[in-house]
């Protein structure tokens, strides 16, 4: 069964915010002549290396709820220039909305079950035609 991993996604009000800085980061790495790929890097290496690679996702808290998903393609640990160990978690450049869950800040990252992991939007009826700024709305009332 998949593990998933929990980040809190620092400087983003919303889910179009992040997918623009995705696009934004691929398209640099793209014209330097890098290889196009998203990763995010972090200090801790996860150890259920195998869990989260068999379909695992990361789930970013944007603003105080889970509002999304990428699915978690590798993870390559390294060690930086300052002999520090680090991670880099590549991800799937597309991002999937998900039901907003609240969650209470907290610092690195979270393994995540998937019994609690909240469902994608799609599949919630009709979900996927909100536009997001509803969608945050109905959210903050609890309507969805």
């Amino acid at each position: 069964m998949a593990l998933h991993l929990l980040k809190l996604c620092v400087g983003v009000d919303a889910i179009e915010d992040l997918q623009a800085w995705i696009d934004f980061r691929l398209e640099e790495k793209r014209a330097s002549g890098e290889p196009a790929e998203q990763y995010h890097t972090t200090r801790m290496i996860p150890t259920r290396r195998d869990e989260l690679l068999d379909g695992g996702s990361l789930y970013w808290v944007i603003k105080g709820s889970i509002q999304a998903r990428q699915h978690l393609l590798d993870i390559r640990p390294f060690t930086d220039a300052a002999g520090v160990k680090r991670c880099q978690l590549v991800l799937e450049p597309v991002l999937h909305p998900t039901r907003p869950q609240p969650r209470r800040p907290f610092q690195g990252w979270r393994y995540l079950k998937p019994d609690d992991a909240p469902a994608d939007l799609r599949k919630m009826a009709g979900g996927g035609d909100i536009p997001e700024a509803m969608r945050r709305e109905l959210a903050e009332l609890c309507l969805i």
